[in-house]
């Protein structure tokens, strides 16, 4: 056999031109003759090397092509037209990574736990206040031969009820680290209650009035709780203890997310103070958007409420073996045709604040 004739069919092998039968007749050639195993080695290189050589030329006709079209771009704008799509898929794989980074250290989550973070209504502030007073208090008196007991340290905040009979809601930070939680209602009276089911990451946490004393209330629950997202500018309100009796506060909507975008609340402009947390935000119609759960520092006016869906959300998570009964949210209102000094009667024997020891 010639020479230029093996190479033929060399190349015809190479290139997938042959049957089954033609490839098993060349393979078995190649495997008798070692000469002609060796050319068809030599060959085989010979063949990837120009392959190569063409694939750096076309890319190089392309730079070329590419210079021509657009001489004023630069070159790392004329080389992203051509590699986009691997561009596009090296930055989706650099975005995943940053993210699975992220998640692992646990960056979402603490971002998520800044809620309860950002604010001035925190109990721990009240707290050292009320320790520093009393070690001034214990200083002054040390040398005096009867000393008068100090009332033990406590914390008043806002809840307000999910149901008649006895479930009510508040801010997490409120009752961390509680020894004991008692509501009170509008007209003095105080009922133990007790902690059902806690969601810090969106600082809420759900009670239950387990003092003996306490009935359902006769009335139903006079509000509603809206889940859709509230717009711009939409007129609210709230009711809450920043002191011991009842305060009413109005504003409005100011952004549809909370501290550092959260998602799960809003920003509400209205003045609010330490006794203002856990206490609920009603729309002009009184409906339950959203609970207070702090305060930017430092920006007077800039609240922050935890939306009522992320409520309902917390509430569809506890397991059914830490009720004591169901909780079913009202959903007829009795308040949207009333005018305000009517509608804040009504609420008040729903709202109550909350008192930690």
């Amino acid at each position: 056999m010639r020479q230029h004739e093996f190479l033929e069919l060399a190349d015809r092998y190479l290139h997938g031109q042959m049957d089954l039968m033609e490839r098993e007749e060349f393979e078995l050639l190649c495997n008798q003759d070692e000469k002609l195993n060796s050319l068809f080695i030599a060959h085989s290189e010979f063949v990837q090397r120009m392959k190569r050589h063409d694939a750096r030329a076309e890319f190089k006709e392309q730079l070329t092509q590419t210079i021509k079209e657009a001489p004023s771009q630069t070159i790392i704008v004329r080389l992203w037209k051509k590699l986009k799509i691997n561009a596009v898929a090296a930055a989706a794989v650099a975005v995943l990574s940053s993210l699975a980074t992220l998640y692992s250290t646990g960056y979402f989550t603490t971002i998520r736990r800044t809620n309860s973070d950002y604010s001035a209504l925190k109990r721990e502030i009240n707290n050292v206040k009320r320790n520093v007073n009393a070690h001034h208090t214990a200083i002054r008196n040390i040398n005096k031969e009867t000393n008068v007991p100090q009332d033990p340290l406590q914390f008043g905040a806002t809840g307000f009820m999910l149901t008649k009979d006895g479930y009510a809601v508040t801010n997490f930070h409120v009752v961390s680290g509680a020894d004991s939680i008692h509501l009170q209602n509008n007209k003095g009276d105080s009922f133990k209650a007790s902690i059902i089911y806690v969601d810090p990451e969106k600082d809420l946490a759900i009670l239950h009035i387990s003092d003996s004393s306490f009935s359902a209330q006769a009335e139903n629950i006079p509000y509603t709780f809206k889940k859709q997202n509230m717009d711009l500018g939409e007129g609210i309100f709230t009711i809450g203890y920043p002191r011991d009796e009842a305060v009413y506060g109005e504003g409005y909507l100011s952004s549809s997310t909370g501290y550092s975008g959260d998602t799960t609340a809003y920003q509400i402009s209205i003045p609010v103070n330490p006794g203002n947390s856990g206490g609920p935000v009603l729309d002009k119609n009184g409906n339950i958007i959203g609970i207070i759960s702090g305060k930017q520092k430092g920006l007077d006016g800039a609240a922050f409420a935890i939306k009522t869906k992320a409520l309902v959300e917390t509430l569809n998570r506890i397991p059914e073996e830490s009720l004591k009964g169901n909780i079913k949210l009202n959903n007829k209102n009795s308040l949207s045709n009333l005018p305000r000094t009517e509608q804040i009667k009504k609420l008040q024997d729903f709202i109550y604040m909350v008192k930690v020891y």
